[in-house]
């Protein structure tokens, strides 16, 4: 069994769909909260088959205002992924993970608000990920700051707004700025465990609660 290290951002963020499918591919995977642990990275991480850096809500690479907000085991993150990438071995990320994908890779950030959007994103590459990326699929994204893939990357959809929502980095490493296995309840408990002031991708004001409705029939 090949065993994933998945690195855990806030309370509320789990792996979600996402579990049945590395689960029913015995595909082992053990949760990673440098958060709990003043922002280390554990050694062991460097030693696993494969790397999944998910969101973490309110947390950005850039953050608030007076640094507020900014991920805390960001420097270490980008370091392990580096390291992963250097490798050549697996990497899944999303959210705030895409932020450190792209920062490992060679990309920036561009700052923002904290957004919880529901969109259609659309293929940009016909065939992209050994065929298995729909032509569109839902994005739902709960996201403070925004990944600017590195030079190079493949850019294998766009969001409503024509921005990257999946990009490749190399031939190992897969970014989505949504939550690709995301589920309601998930979203639930991020606004539950963060007050900040949410917005759509265009920074204005939403509806959560029929945000979450239209989560509830997409699932």
């Amino acid at each position: 069994m090949r065993t994933l290290e998945v690195l855990q951002h806030c309370e509320s963020e789990f792996l979600g769909l996402i579990e049945d499918h590395f689960e029913g591919r015995g595909i082992g995977f053990r949760y990673v909260r440098p958060f709990a642990a003043q922002g280390r990275v554990p050694a062991t991480a460097f030693q696993a088959d494969g790397l999944v850096l998910m969101g973490g809500g309110a947390w950005g690479a850039v953050g608030g205002p007076d640094g507020a907000r900014l991920l805390p085991s960001l420097a270490a993150e980008v370091r392990l992924t580096k390291d992963f990438l250097a490798r050549k071995k697996p990497v899944i990320a999303w959210g705030v993970g895409s932020q450190i994908l792209a920062l490992a890779g060679g990309g920036a950030i561009e700052a923002g608000g904290l957004i919880f959007a529901v969109e259609t994103a659309r293929r940009t590459v016909p065939g992209a990920l050994g065929g298995y990326l729909p032509e569109t699929f839902p994005l739902v994204s709960f996201m403070r700051d925004r990944p600017q893939p590195p030079p190079g990357a493949e850019i294998l959809a766009l969001d409503s707004a024509g921005r990257p929502a999946c990009f490749k980095v190399a031939d190992t490493a897969i970014g989505f700025t949504g939550h690709p296995g995301i589920k309601p309840g998930i979203l639930e408990d991020l606004l539950m465990e963060f007050d900040d002031p949410i917005q759509d991708s265009a920074g204005q004001p939403v509806d959560a609660g029929a945000l979450l409705e239209t989560v509830r029939g997409l699932q």
